[in-house]
């Protein structure tokens, strides 16, 4: 399978709708701390805090060290941003993605917005997510293909994963187990948030 991404276009106006395209919202906000919803700007008002940044690297470590050494996939940081809908369009930017490389070729990943599915995405709640927030960009992922969304929580120290079938699991000091999405990946919860 070979990536697919969207060149940004030149500046453009607001449709006539009052709702913007995924390339419109690429081109004037993706630097922001912003998503986009059914194709209506999202902000986030409050930046995320020391803690989130810790509990994103602390993910990305453990989940793309374990990618990189064994030999399973990529794995994207800092709102790489995800086209999960179109018409209205919604793009997303978790905190952290992993693609087989099945889904995308090793190699420099490619620029821009992306239409590929990963496998996984990691949403670490900041001071700026609403539960609500959470559970809507989760059920947007798993409406997009996504097989799991780990949702990590620094104030409760929990890890839940989501899967498309429908299954949720809450873990607190057990093991996460996202074996299904990556092969033989488990591990202590508390590492998250060491």
């Amino acid at each position: 399978m070979t990536a697919t991404t969207l060149a940004s276009p030149p500046p453009a106006a607001m449709p006539a709708t009052g709702l913007m395209t995924a390339e419109e919202f690429f081109a004037h906000h993706a630097r922001a701390n912003t998503d986009l919803r059914r194709g209506r700007l999202v902000e986030y008002p409050i930046m995320p805090s020391l803690r989130h940044g810790q509990v994103c690297l602390k993910a990305g470590r453990l989940i793309g060290n374990y990618a990189a050494d064994n030999n399973l996939g990529q794995v994207m940081s800092n709102d790489s941003h995800i086209v999960v809908k179109r018409n209205p369009d919604t793009v997303l930017g978790p905190d952290l993605c992993y693609f087989s490389y099945e889904r995308m070729p090793k190699g420099p990943a490619p620029d821009g917005l992306s239409e590929l599915t990963p496998e996984l995405t990691v949403e670490v709640r900041s001071p700026s997510n609403t539960w609500t927030t959470i559970f809507g960009k989760v059920g947007d992922h798993l409406a997009a293909g996504v097989t799991a969304v780990l949702v990590l929580d620094p104030d409760g120290m929990t890890a839940s994963v989501y899967r498309a079938s429908g299954q949720v699991i809450h873990h607190t000091g057990d093991q996460l187990d996202l074996a299904d999405v990556m092969p033989g990946f488990k591990l202590p919860v508390a590492r998250f948030f060491e």
